[in-house]
């Protein structure tokens, strides 16, 4: 007879193969036909509110596989909050000024770029940001990220425009705000100064050169052993092209340093670099005259090798023995230590080089020619007038344009700067501090994860320099700054910048370029230092990083979705340099708190070996790329997988793994779901205390996960996520409970209570798994859910429904204790049975019985389960017995394994003794008998 139609097989209700590319595209747009964003606002509107304030990328061009990792955290994020019962929003936003974007441009027009206007310039950068903000809004939403993407910021908009100089205005009100002539990094390429966020550091080679300085004959009135001599002060630099600029010669106060004789000259350097500078220039034979401090040589005055201009001696604490000579070239246009140096002695901030990075014309010997091509020029002279000692090619970190790649150089020029120390912020004892002092109190009230993060943003604060905020560009928002035309005097205040604002709110910041400064300026308006009433505007506009680092303002303290603070930033690391850092100092200046409670960073994408992504080495991974392949689920589940908190791996073996497990989290879901086929949970569904033994257990150990995984939310150990949801598949699901459960479910009458007691476990196990998976596995989380039984009053999106709660009916630790004994004897007989099955003993495990013989101690619980423990150990038959004393000496268990006795059950495929004892189905078993009875099967 065929008795495979009375069994209870599953009936496929979900596909096998998930065909993500294909289905995803399918759920996404039912999300957007439901409006499902706007539901769960709904849903959650009388919650509390939780922010995650979204990072805004540069609109200027598709994303990368960096984009899609810090997007798919921020899901992470939003929607467990969500499921956690919070009103958590997630606003999209855009950087959409800046030199990337007017870089683009610029390519675009080629030749043509000459001839276009600065309005009409704008006009194509706006539009080249607008095309790449829809294109890169449909690559997110692609990854299955839920937000508000009809409604994102940007920094474009007029209204966020009118912000950003809202802001500027109220740093001009606290005098954080001014305009000086210090050195700034400066890229030649791009002619712009650039923010330290901008700078990006890579090898260079430089030629590594020793100077000598020659002294001046009155030098022995201070030091009589130089009487009649040719004396130097020996510099080392890896720049000569800054020589030209050199005012100063800055040794340490307090350190030792030579006059040393070779060759009838005498040379000035740091004692402790004596060795090292001899050996770099060659010289063999030489002899210390005499030993001095520092302070000694204060007051000193060399000549410029070239130029006739005095090159003084100065002090400077920042002097260091660890290269060089322990004289530094000073030029106070070229560098920030330099330039402070040059402020304390009354030094011009000289600066010959021009934006394009070559020097003025009227320069001795390099008039004209570019700092690069300068170094050769310089470096002969030195060799012809006899003071070069040593020139050699050293390879080194140096400064380079995040942009255009180039290597930058400092520079001096007028910019707007805002000042890390100036005390005019108020702080909590009623006096007023600076605004770097303010910075780092408020960066420990911040919760920062990993906790790292506060340090490294502490130091950079604590080391930087005064915040340059102007660009020599025009795609951004301008400085609003005014200058009289007759005397110079600057008109910049927050009632200006107020004015300005109120008339951009309505046309943008091209009204900047649109209207004459009469027409932005308030009716009246005079200078106070001349009283005429003719002036120009500022053509500086702001930096990119005050743009997106007032999003704050723009968007948390405006829009009514948004709260401010914010409840979490979440970035890559490199952000503490960069919008961390910026809207940190803007909120800190203007409302004197962070704009943020914690602050989430990740590591970076490399590849399969820990490589940098590049596409010359051609291991780029494109996320587009992946989707197509494998789904966006399968990145999703990469980016659980992995501990974002150090740099994350990519390869095709990783895919392939993760493919891998993501199969078996669906076909463990696919299972759960065929046997639910025929099961209503509202009817029948039965109570705690009416399912068996294993049922309750297994819930058990759902409750188990159902607590790691809500604590993996709540701390952002996402990686623990995946894990826990794979090996509770793979481990306590597929190799244990569901393998246990196929003879119940199937062989069981369709309604018996012993099914349904399965199918009700199956029901909350899977109930459980596919809420815990959502916010990781948000495609294949949302088809389970449609697929499954409904008990009525759901959600109509698993994005709709909550964590399951921790279970407080399922902590029966002593059953939970036997259960965990069962289970380690268990694992015995599986071993004994794989041993038979290679020594030929048996096929399958059902053809087997199984005599166990155990330790007195595991006696009593092993006879009170001995009737459940074939069905435990799936094979036809168990025995069991104690141990002899003589054997119990080390051994808990002992497994004998054997042929089973009687015949094989032709629906249940045990063996038993009871096969033929029914006359009208004598090729089953009794237990079969029985229930072929009741489903009325006739066979």
């Amino acid at each position: 007879m065929n008795y495979k139609e009375t069994l209870n097989l599953p009936t496929t209700v979900f596909p096998m193969k998930a065909d993500l590319p294909v289905l995803e595209p399918a759920i996404l747009q039912r999300w957007e036909t439901s409006s499902l964003y706007d539901r769960i606002r709904e849903v959650r509107a009388d919650r509390q509110a939780w922010i995650l304030h979204d990072g805004p990328p540069y609109a200027n061009g598709h994303i990368h596989i960096g984009h899609a990792l810090n997007k798919i955290l921020k899901d992470f994020v939003v929607k467990s909050k969500s499921m956690f019962g919070y009103n958590a929003t997630y606003v999209p936003g855009w950087d959409c000024h800046g030199l990337p974007i007017e870089h683009q441009v610029d390519k675009n027009l080629g030749s043509k770029k000459a001839e276009v206007s600065l309005v009409e310039k704008r006009k194509l950068c706006r539009e080249y940001a607008a095309r790449f903000v829809d294109i890169q809004r449909e690559e997110f939403r692609r990854l299955g990220v839920l937000g508000n993407w009809p409604a994102p910021y940007l920094t474009m908009d007029y209204l966020y425009e009118a912000t950003i100089v809202r802001e500027l205005g109220r740093l001009f009100g606290t005098g954080v705000v001014y305009k000086g002539k210090k050195p700034v990094n400066w890229c030649a390429s791009c002619r712009t100064a650039l923010a330290e966020a901008e700078v990006e550091y890579g090898d260079h080679t430089s030629p590594s050169i020793y100077v000598k300085f020659p002294l001046n004959p009155d030098a022995a009135e201070r030091l009589p052993v130089l009487q009649g001599t040719r004396s130097f002060v020996v510099i080392w630099t890896t720049t000569p092209w800054t020589l030209p600029a050199n005012l100063a010669i800055a040794v340490h106060p307090d350190a030792p340093y030579v006059i040393v004789e070779s060759a009838d000259e005498y040379f000035i350097l740091a004692k402790e670099r004596l060795e090292a500078t001899l050996a770099a220039a060659g010289i063999k034979e030489s002899r210390v005259i005499e030993e001095v401090p520092g302070r000694a040589l204060e007051g000193l005055t060399a000549r410029h090798p070239w130029i006739d201009r005095p090159s003084k001696v100065v002090v400077a604490d920042y002097v260091t023995m660890d290269q060089g000579t322990g004289c530094v070239h000073t030029a106070p246009g070229h560098g920030v230590e330099d330039y402070e140096t040059g402020l304390r002695y009354g030094l011009d901030i000289y600066n010959p080089v021009d934006a394009a990075g070559r020097f003025v014309a009227d320069l001795p010997l390099v008039g004209g020619v570019s700092v690069w091509k300068a170094n050769s020029t310089i470096i002969a002279e030195l060799q012809r007038l006899g003071l070069l000692l040593s020139e050699v090619q050293v390879e080194h970190s140096y400064p380079h344009c995040w942009r255009c790649k180039h290597p930058t150089i400092f520079r001096a020029t007028e910019q707007w700067f805002i000042s890390m120390d100036t005390s005019v912020l108020p702080d909590e004892g009623g006096g007023q501090t600076g605004l770097r002092a303010k910075a780092l109190a408020e960066i420990k009230q911040v919760r920062w994860i990993p906790s790292w993060g506060e340090d490294r943003i502490s130091n950079m604060i604590a080391f930087r320099s005064d915040w340059c905020i102007s660009r020599q560009r025009a795609w951004g928002v301008p400085i609003v700054a005014f200058y009289c035309a007759h005397c110079g005097h600057i008109l910049a205040d927050q009632r200006l910048a107020e004015h300005v604002a109120t008339m951009m709110e309505q046309a943008g910041a091209d009204v900047w370029y649109t209207r004459a400064a009469a027409e932005l300026l308030p009716p009246g308006t005079v200078c106070p230092n001349c009283a005429k009433a003719d002036f120009d505007k500022e053509r500086d506009i702001l930096d990119v990083w005050f743009d997106s680092g007032v999003s704050h303002a723009a968007v948390l303290a405006v829009r009514p979705d948004q709260q401010w603070p914010a409840d979490m930033y979440l970035e890559g690391s490199d952000q503490h340099r960069g919008w961390f850092h910026s809207s940190l100092l803007t909120a800190v200046g203007t409302r004197g708190h962070a704009p943020y409670r914690a602050v989430l960073t990740h590591g970076f994408v490399v590849d399969g070996d820990g490589k940098k992504m590049s596409k010359s080495l051609g291991n780029v991974v494109a996320p587009q790329e992946v989707i197509e392949r494998y789904g966006a689920e399968i990145l999703r589940l990469w980016v659980a997988a992995e501990d974002y908190r150090d740099d994350i791996r990519i390869s095709e073996e990783i895919l392939k793994r993760l493919a891998e497990g993501y199969r078996r989290i669906r076909n463990t879901c696919r299972y759960l779901l065929g046997n639910l086929s025929d099961f209503q949970p509202a009817h029948d569904a039965l109570p705690l205390n009416e399912l068996d033994e294993i049922d309750r257990f297994i819930l058990r150990r759902v409750g188990r996960l159902i607590e790691r995984l809500r604590r993996a939310y709540e701390t952002y150990e996402f990686h623990l996520l995946y894990h826990g949801l794979h090996n509770f598949c793979a481990v306590d699901l597929s190799a244990f409970y569901l393998d246990v459960l196929k003879d119940r479910v199937y062989t069981s009458a369709p309604r018996s209570r012993a099914r349904r007691a399965a199918q009700t476990s199956m029901y909350q196990i899977l109930d459980a798994l596919v809420r815990l998976m959502a916010p990781v596995l948000s495609f294949t989380a949302e088809e389970v859910w449609q697929a499954m039984p409904k008990q009525g009053g759901e959600a109509e999106s698993v994005h709709l429904a909550e964590f399951p709660p921790v279970r407080s009916d399922c902590l029966d630790e002593s059953l939970e204790a036997r259960w965990d004994v069962l289970l380690s004897v268990r694992d015995e007989v599986l071993k004994a049975l794989e041993a038979a099955r290679k020594a030929k003993l048996i096929g399958t495990s059902l053809e087997a019985r199984v005599d166990l013989l155990v330790e007195p101690a595991l006696l009593p619980i092993l006879t009170r389960y001995e009737a459940d423990l074939p069905t435990l150990c799936i094979v036809s038959a168990v025995s069991v017995g104690s141990l002899a004393e003589t054997d119990a000496v080390g051994k808990r268990v002992e497994v004998r394994v054997e042929r089973a006795e009687g015949s094989k059950c032709a629906r249940c495929w045990t063996y038993s003794a009871s096969v033929g004892w029914s006359t009208p189905h004598p090729d089953v078993c009794a237990r079969c008998a029985g229930v072929l009875e009741e489903i009325g099967y006739g066979g």
